[in-house]
């Protein structure tokens, strides 16, 4: 059995999968904000009561927003700032006593699809969450890529590529940076880019629907936004060729991002033909905290059962 965790900005949830990746137990509960211990006990008791639920002690995956830091073992790069400079996992394994596997929720994501997903049976899938924040994982032939500094992926924190007159001036981004993707690409960053253009303040949900319904100026901020992925996912093509991209996060269910993207991708990508596809998740909102759970493989020695 395992046990996956995603820690969301807003919402922490749990889930626990038989060896054929079948659902036996599902919860979710708010994300306390700014408070660190509790975010800690809600983990512990979400585990708690999996665990009740199907009889047995499981192995723990945890899907968390930035990364661990290889050198000092503490969180680093969460748009979650309460976990910054935290000893996420260590702290966990000492509530839960078990080893952890932790990994960014954008990893997860990728993991998930990779495994029994969107990606399932490609050599490469690059994953990329579309919702509060902007991220991205890399699975190469079913194994996760961490990279040597625990950052790969961290593509939503590269600037935009091409940037034109329509894209200045470039916004602040949380990580001291202007000019990320994430200013852009996230809900917020496009929701902003309307604001500032139009003055009207829609959500990215509300823009979309307007969009659907004929007005001009959320029509046109689609488009941008849409011209705007397309160039940021060519840079991952040329530098990675995957085979399947997969769209996780909220965002990632404006069902004309499937035709448009690639279509508006062509021009920047380095070759003659684009083979890459671009797919929705699979899983959908579940395909991370699954993920999470698919952090440790079938031959993994986890935790034993409970006597």
């Amino acid at each position: 059995m395992r046990i996956g965790v995603d820690l969301g900005g807003t919402k922490i949830e749990l889930v626990a999968l038989d060896e054929d990746g079948g659902e036996r137990f599902r919860r979710r509960v708010p994300t306390p904000q700014g408070d660190y211990q509790a975010t800690l006990r809600a983990i512990v008791g979400l585990v708690q009561d999996a665990e009740r639920a199907i009889g047995r002690r499981a192995s723990v995956g945890i899907g968390t927003p930035g990364s661990l830091s290889p050198v000092t073992g503490l969180i680093r790069n969460a748009n979650s700032t309460c976990l910054n400079g935290q000893p996420l996992q260590q702290d966990l394994e000492a509530l839960l006593q078990r080893p952890l596997r932790l990994a960014n929720d954008a990893n997860c994501l990728a993991m998930s699809e990779a495994t029994d997903g969107a990606g399932t049976g490609a050599e490469v899938v690059f994953a990329v969450i579309l919702g509060t924040g902007v991220g991205g994982g890399l699975v190469v032939r079913g194994g996760l890529v961490s990279g040597a500094n625990a950052i790969a992926g961290e593509w939503g924190h590269n600037p935009l590529p091409l940037p034109g007159q329509d894209d200045l001036p470039l916004p602040a981004c949380y990580c001291g940076r202007a000019g990320c993707i994430e200013t852009y690409l996230s809900g917020p960053g496009m929701a902003a880019e309307h604001q500032r253009r139009y003055g009207d303040r829609l959500d990215a949900a509300a823009i979309v629907a307007g969009a659907a319904r004929g007005d001009i100026a959320c029509e046109t901020t689609l488009q941008r936004y849409e011209q705007r992925l397309a160039r940021a996912l060519a840079s991952v093509i040329n530098l990675l060729d995957p085979d399947v991209i997969v769209l996780g996060g909220g965002l990632s269910h404006i069902e004309r991002l499937y035709a448009n993207v690639p279509r508006l991708w062509k021009y920047a990508v380095f070759s003659d033909h684009v083979a890459t596809r671009l797919l929705p998740a699979r899983h959908g909102d579940a395909s991370g905290v699954r993920g999470a759970a698919w952090l440790w493989p079938a031959c993994s020695d986890g935790p034993a059962p409970a006597r």
